[in-house]
């Protein structure tokens, strides 16, 4: 049966990764669910699906750095600001009634895909704004927020930061797509990882390489796809994925 839950898991994986790193987020959707399903602890299952979720920045980093999509200033920037809140968020899910939360998220991303709907030209074109000190400062008390999210729950916060960047600094979709995958994907999730287990979660070793694989995987194909779609085509992925996501959260 072993080999059965790995091929479920690595072809769980790979759907729910190359959707996430092309649509910005989500692939906490399909791949945390499954580890609870085979058997997994919330703990173990949320410390082995952030570790894995690291292979997913890495394979969309790579093809995003290769193709310029962003800089290194602005990495930085989102990848600082969001971590002090991911390290907060995984030592307070402890505290937190998950169910209670993952309502709240869940309304609060379906309510952000609605919204994204009817903004037919949100995200279209690069309108930089909120660029100045204050600007900078403000967004980063946003993503720092999105981050404690980010720590503490399973899924949706990558979704959370993608409309965040369009609506807040006016990044076009790829943009903020390709941000979100390098900067939540990569440094977000290992160092939530790493902070869930200092709280006290372990890591389920055995499945982490089928899962490594399938997020690298899935996260290289997902964004080698964004590089090629349009701006409209992306943002009508995410507004599926927002759905998906906020449904699942929230029923």
């Amino acid at each position: 049966m072993e080999w059965i839950h790995s091929l479920g898991l690595f072809l769980g994986s790979l759907i729910a990764n190359t959707l996430a790193s092309l649509s910005g987020g989500g692939a906490g959707l399909l791949q945390f669910p499954l580890l609870l399903f085979f058997g997994l602890p919330f703990s173990v299952a949320l410390a082995t699906h952030k570790v894995a979720s690291v292979a997913l920045g890495l394979g969309a980093a790579a093809t995003h750095i290769k193709q310029k999509s962003v800089t290194y200033q602005e990495v930085a920037y989102i990848t600082l600001v969001g971590s002090i809140g991911v390290i907060v968020g995984a030592n307070l899910i402890v505290l937190i009634a998950g169910d209670i939360a993952e309502r709240l998220l869940g309304g609060m991303i379906l309510a952000l895909g609605v919204y994204s709907y009817f903004k037919k030209q949100l995200g279209q074109q690069a309108t930089p704004r909120n660029r100045t000190w204050l600007g900078w400062f403000t967004g980063g008390i946003g993503l720092l927020l999105i981050g404690i999210i980010n720590g503490s729950l399973t899924a949706g916060s990558g979704l959370l930061v993608t409309l965040f960047l369009v609506r807040w600094f006016g990044y076009s979709y790829k943009q903020a797509v390709a941000l979100t995958m390098i900067c939540v994907g990569l440094f977000w999730n290992g160092i939530g990882g790493v902070a869930i287990v200092q709280a006290g979660a372990s890591i389920y070793w055995p499945w982490l390489p089928v899962l490594l694989l399938a997020s690298f995987i899935g996260g290289a194909i997902g964004a080698y796809l964004s590089t090629r779609l349009s701006n409209q085509r992306i943002k009508r992925y995410f507004e599926i994925l927002t759905l998906l996501v906020g449904l699942k959260l929230l029923f």
